[in-house]
């Protein structure tokens, strides 16, 4: 996957296939190259995510396939908290700031990371989006992936829960179709709950069933930020997310998210080099 499209490669992380003199150089062959931007990318996960108890910011990692409301989710939390707890957004988009101005307009701090190819956030990025960040500030810091359902399930960004949602405007069979990301999930989110009257085909059992055949015990919320049913369901367990960091901070403890090892599989190449062809060719002869 990643090995061949190069979206492990962001400008978050760029600088260590081009080390300045004296730095670690990761090597020059592709497994040693991605897998080594794996190694980076889990040390500055766990700085970041030091980084963040130090100032008891639980961080939420929003992971879906594009356009299944994980912005307007986001507006409609920050309105019915009403300020009760202090939020905080980071954005990652290839590209445009369209998301991170909606956030701002409500009045909440807000970084757009524009990752330009790369179809997934990265400790790195993570990094420097947090410099932009009051976190002394913060109670819960909401991080929005990049629309794509395979490869941000793979990356330890340095944050706590994962979410994932699935709009009803999708099939229900996507869990099955994509268990990497499902499998990932704290909570799985049914977005835009309104349109369900609308389409039939789409059945939440049936989706709720897919998750449960990944051997996931995690809980299945519906919801709507257009109608605001189910929203008082998804506050509470974001309140009660926020209590237990707590109880685990005084306790120096933490919270690590699921990091899928076999979406790992597909950042990282340890065999020889793979090289298709069509059916039928035949090199020409010398």
């Amino acid at each position: 996957m990643c090995n061949t499209c190069g979206c492990n490669v962001t400008d978050g992380n760029r600088h260590l296939l081009a080390p300045a003199p004296n730095q670690r150089v990761l090597g020059n062959s592709p497994a040693r190259i991605l897998n080594g931007l794996l190694e980076h990318n889990d040390r500055q996960a766990g700085l970041n995510r030091a980084r963040l108890a130090a100032e008891g910011v639980l961080t939420i990692n929003l992971m879906s396939s594009p356009g299944s409301g994980k912005t307007a989710l986001l507006e409609a939390t920050i309105r019915q908290l009403g300020g009760r707890l202090r939020v905080a957004v980071i954005e990652g988009d290839l590209e445009t700031e369209n998301d991170a101005d909606r956030i701002r307009a409500l009045g909440i701090p807000a970084h757009q990371i524009t990752t330009g190819t790369a179809c997934h956030l990265d400790a790195h990025l993570v990094q420097g989006a947090l410099d932009r960040l009051d976190l002394s500030k913060l109670d819960v810091l909401f991080i929005e992936n990049v629309g794509n359902l395979v490869c941000p399930a793979s990356f330890d960004l340095g944050h706590h829960r994962n979410v994932t949602l699935l709009s009803v405007t999708e099939g229900d069979d996507k869990p099955a179709k994509y268990p990497v990301m499902f499998r990932a999930a704290d909570l799985m989110l049914l977005t835009k709950t309104d349109l369900l009257p609308y389409l039939t085909e789409f059945s939440p059992e049936r989706a709720e069933d897919c998750l449960r055949k990944l051997a996931s015990r995690s809980p299945v919320m519906p919801v709507s930020a257009k109608t605001g049913d189910g929203m008082a369901d998804w506050l509470d367990w974001l309140d009660g997310e926020v209590d237990h960091y707590r109880q685990l901070r005084q306790s120096g403890a933490t919270q690590r998210p699921r990091v899928q090892s076999e979406g790992r599989t597909l950042h990282a190449t340890t065999g020889p080099e793979i090289v298709f062809k069509p059916v039928g060719f035949s090199p020409l002869s010398a």
